[in-house]
């Protein structure tokens, strides 16, 4: 195959820049369309197997894979958030009660 990148390892990833796929070279040029004097229902249908209609499903995938992993890193940095105030509560109610445990060691 002189193409670069394959179905399952394409190129690139994203469907638009790759180059339509070429006919195989065992295909003749008009083997089937010109028996049968229509072009349009063979042609049609090589059409349909281009390699952009062969990788949307894996674009979608690759779509919704990107989402799902943006969805998660947000809920991550949210459970950090959340973790890190409570920790600055609990360093500041720890300040306070040095302050006061200080202030009555000088006191006696």
């Amino acid at each position: 195959m002189n193409t670069a990148g394959t179905i399952d390892r394409p190129l690139t990833h994203d469907p638009k820049k790759q180059a339509p796929m070429k006919p195989s070279t065992s295909e003749h040029a008009g083997s089937a369309t010109t028996d049968f004097g229509t072009t349009s229902g063979a042609t049609g249908s090589r059409q349909n197997r281009t390699r952009e209609m062969q990788l949307i499903p894996e674009a979608l995938a690759r779509a919704h894979m990107h989402a799902r992993l943006h969805e998660a890193e947000q809920e991550r940095r949210a459970i950090r958030l959340v973790t890190a105030r409570r920790m600055q509560r609990r360093a500041e109610r720890a300040s306070l009660r040095a302050r006061r445990a200080l202030a009555m060691a000088v006191m006696q």
